[in-house]
């Protein structure tokens, strides 16, 4: 009688296993594989079986926010902050007059690959203005307001992967 419970285990534990080899596929290991590549406007994922797939992608969060320039002579740095459509906020408090700050950082923009709009601009040869910019840069889109008084711009900067149906740039704690 011994001998049969050690063939009723031995059996019992073979079940067990054969079962849970064919719950996994089959096999012992399961082996997968998989590259991604992002491109700037492709994805491919290759599995170990071969299969092969692309799709669109865009800029993530992170992305958008290499995309910005700091401004020269910039006191202070908040943000990034996460806003609506994978977007981000940054807010800087820059040491300058705003119409020269922001015409440099229009050219920092430009430096940066932007293709960039002016909406609107003040303050020539008055202590105080400013301007705001729309922009794109590849699929990303941008929208960059700054103003401020004397020597000091305040520049609110928000950018998303693609273009929001309502790209609102709220202004930050100044």
């Amino acid at each position: 009688m011994a001998i049969v419970r050690k063939f009723s285990a031995l059996t019992a534990a073979t079940v067990v296993v054969a079962a849970g080899l064919v719950a996994s596929g089959c096999s012992t290991t399961k082996e997968t594989s998989s590259t991604t590549t992002t491109e700037a406007s492709a994805a491919t994922t290759t599995t170990a079986a071969g299969t092969t797939t692309a799709a669109a992608t865009t800029a993530k969060p992170a992305d958008v926010k290499s995309l910005v320039p700091t401004p020269a002579n910039t006191a202070e740095t908040k943000g990034p902050d996460a806003i609506a459509n994978d977007g981000v906020h940054l807010h800087f408090q820059v040491n300058g007059a705003p119409k020269e700050v922001m015409d440099a950082f229009k050219i920092d923009l430009e430096g940066k690959g932007w293709d960039v709009t002016t909406i609107v601009t003040s303050g020539n040869g008055g202590v105080g203005g400013g301007a705001t910019y729309t922009g794109t840069n590849g699929a990303a889109y941008g929208v960059f307001d700054g103003g401020g008084y004397d020597n000091k711009t305040y520049l609110d900067v928000c950018t998303w992967p693609t273009k929001p149906a309502d790209p609102n740039c709220a202004r930050g704690e100044r």
